[in-house]
């Protein structure tokens, strides 16, 4: 049978498909009528470009061969392929519906793209026109820090590679050596079914998802949709459109400033125009100054010819009641009389007089003497002495008056200038006492020569 059928191709429906601990796959081919068991070993299972899963329609590439471990015959497959388009469709959707399921796909969970995000990070190829068509259109639009994590887009790894990057990515730390993006893209050209399936895949998916960085999906072009697409925060129809969506265009930013700034400036000083446009129309509705005075300068001219009237008036009149006053000697007599009548009506006698002079001349007596007993010179007249500095300052004690180059003895009488027996100058003129005095000459000596002495 080996030697027969040395290589076959089968068409039939996967069942039973068990990836073993050594990397070989173990299933069963089946058709309406007959079912063959199947092996791929650990090296083919790893080209292999999608999951085999239970229920999809492959064609199997290989030989037949004996186990005879179980006296079966099996399929030792070099290749595995969808068997057409339709297949592949049909597990996209069965995939969909259960990643739907679990709410990978809910519109809540898509967030907002940055609006002008620092740092942008890029999954595709390093090789690709999709790097290239990307990095340009930033370049044109605003220029951005780009950090691209090469991956394989399709065949084999793909899908383990792209989940690694995005999850990379949202590792990542803000303050490290690579910036943490702030957002990410994950782009691809266009191709069938096949050359996209590795963005169909559940690691891909749930990478994307649980992304912690917010997702442009851009692969393929507009007319295909893989699950990345839906699980992605934003679906782009191509990279290009990605970039697009990804900044905004600095001209029309700079653009958008300067109009801002234009209203602004506007805005403050539409107040101002409006302002003086209300005072000048205001200003046109005020009266000349002239006109506001002329009312005030007729009224003024009225009163001044009323004023001269009046006098005139006034001068007449007083000079008709001049005229008609009769004055006689009898009169004058008469009005003398009548007021010294009423000056006698007064009761006014000298005593009243009088006694207020008592009064007033007693309350001086008083503030005469408190005046005396309060002079300070008072006391000279008895003997006492005032004794002040050369700046006319009063000596209230011995210390301080030794301390003095030279004093004034207010007497009575007179100042009397001095020198303190113990200053420098005293001291220099005074000999050394060679012998104490005698009683006779101390009485006939003054008594303030033992402090002071006369200059």
């Amino acid at each position: 049978m080996e030697e027969r059928f040395g290589f076959v191709r089968l068409r039939g429906e996967l069942s039973g498909v068990k990836r073993a601990a050594s990397g070989h796959v173990y299933l069963c081919l089946k058709d309406e009528a007959a079912v063959i068991d199947g092996v791929m070993w650990r090296g083919t299972a790893q080209r292999l470009t999608f999951a085999p899963e239970d229920g999809v329609e492959v064609v199997a590439s290989g030989k037949l061969t004996t186990y005879p471990g179980r006296s079966k015959y099996q399929i030792v497959i070099d290749s595995l392929e969808i068997a057409g388009e339709g297949a592949l469709l049909a597990l996209l959707e069965k995939t969909r519906a259960r990643l739907a399921a679990e709410g990978l796909f809910a519109p809540e969970r898509k967030r907002a793209i940055p609006f002008l995000p620092r740092t942008i990070g890029v999954v595709t190829s390093p090789t690709g026109a999709v790097i290239r068509d990307i990095l340009h259109r930033l370049a044109d639009r605003f220029p951005s820090h780009v950090v691209v994590w090469p991956v394989l887009v399709q065949g084999q790894g793909a899908a383990e590679q792209v989940a690694a990057a995005v999850r990379g990515f949202g590792a990542l730390d803000p303050a490290g050596a690579v910036p943490r993006p702030d957002l990410l893209i994950v782009a691809r050209g266009g191709g069938s079914i096949e050359d996209l399936w590795a963005f169909n895949e559940e690691a891909v998916v749930r990478a994307i998802a649980d992304s912690s960085i917010p997702v442009i999906s851009a692969v393929g072009h507009e007319t295909d949709t893989t699950l990345a697409d839906h699980a992605a925060d934003r679906r782009a129809p191509t990279p290009t459109a990605a970039a697009e969506m990804a900044v905004p265009v600095r001209g029309e930013l700079a653009a958008a400033v300067a109009d801002y700034a234009a209203r602004k400036r506007r805005a403050i000083l539409r107040p101002v125009a409006m302002g003086r446009e209300r005072l000048d129309a205001r200003a046109q509705r005020l009266p000349r100054p002239d006109a506001l005075l002329q009312p005030q300068a007729q009224k003024v001219d009225e009163l001044a010819e009323r004023l001269r009237r009046g006098l005139a008036d006034r001068a007449g009149r007083g000079r008709e009641q001049l005229s008609e006053l009769r004055l006689s000697p009898t009169v004058l007599q008469r009005g003398l009389r009548d007021a010294r009548e009423r000056l006698e009506g007064q009761r006014l006698t000298p005593l009243l007089a009088t006694l207020r002079l008592q009064r007033e001349r007693e309350r001086f007596g008083a503030l005469e003497r408190v005046h005396l007993s309060l002079d300070p010179k008072a006391p000279l007249a008895r003997g006492f002495v005032l004794v002040k500095d050369a700046s006319g300052q009063l000596v209230r004690s011995r210390s301080a008056a030794a301390a003095k180059p030279s004093l004034a003895l207010e007497f009575a009488d007179g100042v009397l200038n001095v020198a303190p027996s113990g200053s420098a100058k005293g001291q220099a003129a005074r000999p050394r006492a060679a012998k104490r005095p005698s009683a006779a000459a101390e009485e006939t000596a003054p008594r303030q020569e033992e402090l002071f002495r006369r200059e």
